[in-house]
């Protein structure tokens, strides 16, 4: 890990990067570079979302601040359904991750939707298909 840690918290879904805030204090105090972005169409972004957001949409969110940032060594975080974004962006710039964390995630199998991995879990895969 390089001589300045940095981590990039992705949330998960009903969120935004705010709900980062009592991590990322104290790690930025750490002297940690700590990123904590919210997805498109969610939180204060939710006004972005349409029926074409969605995971490719989400990890285009994180690529983009990866790559913009232009941050390598990252711990790349990922909370509830963040683990299907973390996992493809670690796919697709493997080079610039030093490590996952899923914190309590999802993780589909390749093929997957959340939707599919989510099962009957209490009629919510209903409601949202609805």
């Amino acid at each position: 890990m390089s001589a300045t840690p940095t981590v990039v918290f992705v949330h998960g879904g009903f969120h935004g990067g705010w709900c980062w805030r009592r991590v990322a204090a104290p790690l930025r105090a750490l002297g940690w570079q700590v990123y904590a972005p919210t997805l498109t169409g969610l939180a204060d972004r939710a006004h972005l979302l349409t029926p074409q957001v969605g995971l490719e949409t989400h990890v285009q969110d994180i690529v983009g601040l990866i790559e913009a940032e232009e941050l390598t060594d990252i711990v790349l975080c990922g909370h509830s359904a963040a683990g299907a974004v973390i996992t493809v962006v670690a796919d697709r710039i493997p080079a610039r991750i030093s490590s996952l964390l899923y914190l309590d995630a999802s993780l589909p199998s390749a093929g997957q939707s959340m939707l599919d991995f989510m099962g009957d879990t209490q009629g919510i895969p209903a409601l949202f298909r609805a």
